[in-house]
């Protein structure tokens, strides 16, 4: 199972991914890691050196992170730069990291980042526009 990272500005990490199990269920191998105001890089990377130690990352970790070019985005890029079976993913919502517990079991951290990159972008949606989709669908047949 692929170890996951989530990590954000303030609490945003450890709510997504309450909210997340709420839906799909409890989850092991995963951490929240927290950026707070006042801190820096290397409390970043502190926390995911101590986030590394618990978690089994023999399948592959995956860093899911809210701001590419933000500091958990940074603080992450410099440890995975270094790992081949690591990788990190920007723009974390909660569809994607649904999807992500769905998929980590049986994915390589190739198949599973292709795979929420695509539900990232698909669980963006306008309900006019949808409903206008739909009305021009039915128009169609």
């Amino acid at each position: 199972m692929i170890a996951l990272i989530i990590a954000t500005h303030g609490e945003f990490s450890r709510e997504i991914v309450h909210s997340a199990e709420m839906i799909f269920g409890k989850q092991e191998n995963v951490v929240s890691v927290t950026f707070k105001t006042g801190e820096g890089p290397d409390d970043l990377k502190q926390k995911y050196q101590q986030a590394l130690r618990e978690l089994d990352t023999n399948d592959g970790v995956l860093f899911m992170v809210d701001l590419f070019g933000g500091s958990p985005f940074n603080a992450a890029a410099g440890l995975a730069a270094k790992e081949e079976n690591m990788d990190i993913i920007t723009g974390i919502n909660l569809p994607m990291l649904i999807e992500c517990f769905a998929r980590r079991t049986n994915s390589s951290l190739e198949q599973l980042v292709d795979a929420i990159s695509k539900t990232a972008v698909e669980g963006v949606k306008s309900k006019k526009k949808t409903l206008q989709n739909a009305e021009n669908s039915e128009e169609d047949l």
